[in-house]
């Protein structure tokens, strides 16, 4: 494997205030601000063996171009000249050959996304070990990637680059047709016919130190893209969702899933504080667990939901 961890998952915010606070106050992920070798320093928080690090709109690290949300991924490198070399050997460029300043005094080095599947992805020398528990949160459950072909992220991520494939699903929502016929002297007889999807996603998680990348791609393109803001969400509004988001930005990095032992708890916690959630309390999710989603307007645009699940 090119990269023996995720060092750290950047998000963009149009502003920082209520990110930080959800993370640091609401959520208790220990936070760490670590110069960015540009004259300034970047807020981290503690995930599990990761960090989320959040970055302004414009910062050097994600461009002028940035949009709120999930902008990279960076890996831990022991030997960035091995792992550039190991990325090479799976059909993967640097983009550039010289290593440039990164988070901590560290030095990183940008690999080709496209033939990553959309992920924008950099190496980087591992970040100093920060020992830190939050009570409500255990670890980032994973990285939601919307994918145009689930099939090429399995061959590059784990054939090529050597992380391993923890499972895969497939999510399908159905309308059931139910037919009445009433009669005033012979009563009601109901018919139903068969199940017809209304909208899906297929679903591959794939390894990557102590969390996972989530393909989500959508099942059956002739449906819809239906997406209802800020409603409660549904297997159909996933597919909507990740479907829109194809169409606009591409393949590429989607949301943030945080682990929880209690996510009805932890919703209304947050909602209770004033944080604006989607969902109320947990829905069925990925991997038989529980899921919730808060709203973005809440995070300076970026889409986060809890995760709770055994394993």
């Amino acid at each position: 494997m090119l990269g023996r961890d995720l060092a750290y998952v950047a998000l963009v915010a149009r502003e920082l205030a209520a990110p930080v606070a959800v993370f640091e106050r609401h959520l208790g992920l220990k936070r760490a601000d670590l110069d960015d070798g540009c004259g300034g320093k970047v807020a981290t928080f503690v995930a599990g063996g990761s960090r989320i690090a959040i970055f302004p709109l414009g910062h050097p690290y994600v461009g002028a171009a940035a949009k709120p949300g999930l902008h990279h991924i960076a890996l831990g490198a022991p030997d960035l000249g091995k792992g550039v070399a190991l990325a090479d050997e799976a059909g993967v460029r640097a983009v550039t050959g010289n290593p440039v300043p990164g988070l901590g005094g560290r030095k990183r080095i940008e690999l080709d996304h496209p033939g990553l599947c959309g992920i924008r992805t950099w190496l980087i020398e591992p970040l100093d070990t920060i020992a830190g528990t939050a009570s409500a949160i255990e670890r980032i459950d994973h990285l939601g990637i919307a994918s145009a072909d689930n099939r090429a992220a399995i061959a590059t991520w784990t054939d090529r680059l050597g992380c391993a494939l923890e499972s895969q699903q497939t999510d399908i929502e159905v309308m059931i047709p139910v037919e009445s016929f009433t009669s005033d002297k012979h009563g009601v007889v109901y018919h139903s016919r068969p199940p017809v999807p209304v909208g899906g996603l297929r679903v591959a998680f794939i390894t990557v130190g102590d969390t996972e990348l989530e393909f989500l791609e959508n099942f059956d393109p002739r449906h819809p893209a239906t997406v209802e803001r800020g409603a409660s969400g549904s297997t159909r509004q996933d597919q909507g969702a990740i479907a829109k988001f194809i169409a606009g930005r591409g393949a590429g990095l989607h949301h943030l899933a945080l682990k929880t032992r209690d996510i009805n708890s932890l919703l209304s916690d947050l909602a209770r504080a004033g944080v604006p959630v989607i969902d109320r309390e947990g829905r069925p999710g990925s991997r038989a667990g529980l899921i919730g989603f808060v709203s973005p307007a809440g995070l300076g645009g970026i889409l986060l939901h809890f995760d709770e699940r055994r394993g």
